[in-house]
């Protein structure tokens, strides 16, 4: 009996050393970004603040693309709160729709809006959602062609966003400025469900840190910005560029994360995309949206982001550019691999005191080795490193959300662990079935909800 504890002893202590380093080096990886993110934001100034100056001449033309395949119980809603509250005087939407999904079709011809353009899939649903924005592109250009001008830009948004007011003027400042971007981002802002506060709520505590900081670094570091997906504008002409070099298809029918590649495509082509922050009127003008709220939905839809970026991103993209560029894409791809390390250091710190116990009540099991000054060392900097990252964690969701979320950070961040370790056993197991199948994997949407205007603040 001791031969064997004492053998599992070693394991233990092997398999310590190598998810500390492991541990370690991430969060070093972590911490590098939270100084570069201190040290810069004084050379690029704070968040702007109110309503931006009209641009001169006749105000840009944008066209908003919206996939929407089985989305009746949110398109109309959606579309009704855009077309009443947006502060831009020229925009069009355009709604990629599908022939078997008669209730989707009936929900955006009850909206009966001039400024609403629905366009039916010669083929029945689901596709992909590259598929229907490639479709919708195509009406775009017979659009233009009736207007006899191209659009400024392009701006993506999904079936379940609360679009801001002033998203478009915001936008369209930035693409006359002198120097303008390629691409403009807005944050992102997860809505608070009360009924799904740690699910649901994990989302608020990652997009406050990846929108107020990660991507505020990449930007600065002059990296490629990747899209989000929805709040996002592409300048027109960039985007008939790719679409040229794409057989007339910009968004990449294998590609289960379309908007995040076309980010890194215009930056290849020189064009250097920007997030913008700008508070209005005391709020931050961002693309705010519902996220899954169980378990199940959860898993899917990261299990869907750790195919298209970690997974095959890696081989559709691979490594390219210099050092901050490869860095950020490790930065993108290593997810699913830490997400499987926390999972594994839960396990261990298990096993740790459930040894500990055992040298307690049992004075054979007192005779181990105790651990030796190096690991406990290591131990002591992976805690300093885990209580900083929870620290920066809360503090950004506070800023967000509030001192009450912030308070919730730190259990969603154990909550959001488990949830990632569990999407990547899924974008694993349907990344191999893709693979033996020789196609990529379907798209897996999950069901979204629009907020009750009467119960819920925008």
């Amino acid at each position: 009996m001791i031969a064997i504890l004492a053998t599992c002893h070693v394991l233990l202590g092997e398999a310590l050393l190598l998810l500390g380093w492991i541990i370690a080096i991430n969060g070093l990886d972590d911490l590098l970004i939270d100084l570069a993110w201190l040290g810069l934001r004084r050379r690029h100034g704070p968040v702007s603040s109110g309503r931006p100056p009209l641009p001169a001449g006749p105000p840009a033309s944008f066209a908003i693309l919206v996939p929407a395949w089985d989305e009746a119980a949110v398109i109309g809603a959606m579309l009704r709160r855009l077309l009443a509250s947006q502060n831009w005087p020229d925009f069009t939407v355009f709604i990629g729709l599908y022939p078997n999904d008669p209730d989707g079709q009936a929900a955006v011809a009850a909206v009966a809006d001039g400024r609403v353009r629905a366009v039916i899939n010669a083929r029945p649903g689901p596709t992909t959602k590259a598929d229907c924005l490639n479709l919708v592109w195509q009406a775009l250009l017979a659009e233009e062609i009736v207007r006899g001008r191209p659009f400024r830009a392009v701006v993506l948004h999904d079936a379940e966003d609360v679009v801001h007011p002033d998203e478009l003027a915001v936008m369209a400042a930035e693409l006359a400025a002198p120097d303008p971007p390629a691409m403009v981002q807005l944050p992102v802002r997860p809505l608070i469900d009360p009924a799904s506060p740690l699910i649901s709520g994990h989302y608020i505590d990652e997009f406050a840190q990846s929108h107020a900081k990660d991507l505020l670094v990449r930007q600065w570091l002059g990296a490629a910005l990747p899209s989000a997906g929805v709040g996002v504008a592409f300048d027109r002409v960039l985007l008939g560029r790719i679409a040229a070099a794409q057989a007339g298809r910009p968004f990449d029918d294998d590609s289960l994360t379309e908007d995040y590649e076309l980010g890194l495509k215009l930056h290849a082509l020189g064009g250097r995309g920007r997030l913008v922050r700008r508070v209005i009127d005391g709020g931050l003008v961002a693309t705010a949206e519902h996220f899954p709220a169980t378990l199940a939905t959860a898993v899917r839809q990261k299990a869907r982001w750790a195919v298209g970026i970690s997974l095959a991103g890696w081989d559709r993209i691979g490594w390219r550019g210099g050092a901050v560029e490869r860095w950020m894409l490790w930065r993108d791809r290593k997810g699913p691999a830490m997400a499987l390390v926390s999972l594994a250091a839960y396990a261990l710190a298990v096993l740790l005191a459930l040894e500990g116990l055992l040298r307690a009540w049992w004075p054979p099991a007192a005779a181990l080795p105790p651990l030796g000054r190096g690991m406990i060392a290591l131990l002591w900097w992976n805690f300093a490193l885990l209580c900083w990252r929870l620290i920066v964690r809360a503090g950004f969701t506070w800023a967000a959300e509030g001192p009450v979320e912030a308070l919730l950070a730190t259990p969603r961040a154990a909550v959001g662990n488990i949830i990632n370790a569990l999407a990547t056993v899924r974008a694993l197991g349907r990344y191999t079935a893709a693979l033996r199948a020789g196609r990529a994997p379907a798209w897996d949407k999950t069901v979204h909800r629009f907020p009750n205007a009467r119960t819920e603040p925008p």
